[in-house]
């Protein structure tokens, strides 16, 4: 059973976080990082995989999501201490951390900035830093967002008012995990519609600025995941990541998009298992 709290914040504010083993003190962790936009609830397929693994799962909702409280102006970095503090209250003191696309990179700031928490990290889909190594918008298919993001909070703001869901981004693969397994996703993203659109919008700004750490300094291992087919965050995106995080673990999955690449979740787990023991 998952039991939700909110943890607070030395500056008053709170996460609303999750656990699924609240009564399995002895289990290995994974905080899971939500994608952009969910409510940072754990998904129900992450859950399955992690109890057949025995695996505790603990989340939280970015600001702005899910019940947790806005921080304007908030960069990647900041996820770190978000995390600690999680994993305090839920008396954890080391873990892996899993994210899958805009929760990629918060994934890997914990993995930079806390290495004595985080001993392992994985991340589906994420999205990669802005970088002149290669061109970061090449084969998204609605990437004005994120160039919005890149002129400011003010302009992604704007941006929002107007944006609507381009459905040339998922391929067939991806509406068919929507559809099976992977229904749960949807479902939560939907149920974050009742959180506003300041989560997404600072998540953008902050994954187009600079993000307050550097990949090449993280020290524990890593393993990226991309599905070639993908076209929200394309390939380049994880296999820069891959070139720059010191020794980083690649896996391509010829088939998938942005969304069917998640049924690499159980293997990840595996993988995370063995790098834990």
């Amino acid at each position: 059973m998952v039991t939700s709290t909110d943890v607070r914040l030395p500056d008053g504010g709170v996460l609303r976080a999750h656990d699924s083993g609240a009564d399995a003190p002895g289990a290995p962790v994974l905080a899971w990082h939500h994608g952009s936009p969910q409510t940072g609830a754990p998904l129900e397929p992450v859950l399955a995989a992690a109890a057949a693994r025995g695996i505790r799962v603990i989340s939280y909702g970015r600001p702005s999501y899910g019940g947790s409280t806005a921080r304007p102006g908030r960069d990647v970095a900041s996820a770190a201490d978000d995390l600690a503090a999680v994993a305090e209250a839920f008396g954890v003191t080391g873990l892996a951390s899993m994210g899958a696309s805009g929760g990629g990179p918060h994934a890997l700031a914990g993995a930079a900035l806390r290495p004595g928490l985080v001993r392992a990290a994985v991340t589906l889909a994420g999205i990669a830093p802005r970088t002149d190594a290669y061109d970061w918008f090449d084969g998204m298919a609605s990437p004005d967002g994120l160039r919005a993001a890149m002129r400011g909070r003010a302009a992604r703001a704007a941006f929002a008012e107007t944006d609507e869901f381009d459905p040339t981004q998922f391929v067939a693969a991806d509406y068919a995990a929507l559809e099976g397994g992977w229904a749960s996703l949807g479902a939560d993203v939907g149920r974050s519609d009742a959180f506003g659109p300041d989560g997404l919008i600072d998540d953008d700004v902050a994954f187009a600025a600079p993000w307050g750490f550097d990949p090449a300094a993280i020290s524990v291992p890593v393993l990226v995941v991309q599905g070639a087919l993908d076209r929200v965050v394309p390939p380049a995106h994880g296999a820069y990541l891959a070139s720059v995080i010191p020794g980083a673990e690649l896996r391509v999955r010829p088939d998938d998009g942005h969304v069917s690449v998640l049924d690499a979740v159980p293997e990840a787990m595996d993988w995370v298992l063995a790098k834990l023991r």
